[in-house]
């Protein structure tokens, strides 16, 4: 597959905000790790290879081990993930899915057991932000490095 264009290039003024709001969440007060498994996960989900690439290379830098990384599409059946982690994960999954009946009330009541108001806000715009990075790159077929 090639790259159909690049976004940066044909719609700077756009990718430029795109740029600001992933700003915004790095200033955010989520462990980056978890961060990682937010992206990582959406984009599991909406089948974004080169973010799936970009941000398991990321989670690696900051310390996360392979075998979460690689267990992370079955985080239920492992015993590798945290109560709080495994609360982000479940948000994740149903903001990306929302589709599929919005976003379940014990869902975000599970969240919030282990997150207040402002952090939880933050972990949903992260989850927000990677969903529309994974979008643009999908319909714009950003393709990974081959090393």
């Amino acid at each position: 597959m090639d790259t159909r264009f690049k976004m940066e290039e044909v719609n700077p003024k756009g990718y430029a905000g795109m740029i600001e709001l992933e700003k915004a969440q790095m200033s955010a007060g989520i462990d980056k790790r978890m961060k990682e498994l937010i992206k990582i996960r959406a984009s599991q989900i909406n089948g974004c290879a080169f973010c799936i690439d970009m941000h398991t290379k990321d989670a690696r830098k900051l310390g996360e081990t392979e075998q979460r990384i690689y267990a992370l599409n079955a985080w239920r059946e492992t015993p590798f993930f945290t109560p709080e982690e495994r609360a982000v994960l479940a948000l994740t999954e149903a903001v990306t899915l929302i589709t599929e009946g919005h976003v379940p009330d014990e869902v975000y009541k599970e969240a919030r057991r282990y997150f207040d108001e402002k952090a939880t806000a933050e972990i949903i715009m992260a989850i927000a932000t990677i969903n529309a990075w994974n979008r643009i790159a999908i319909s714009s077929r950003k393709m990974p490095a081959c090393e």
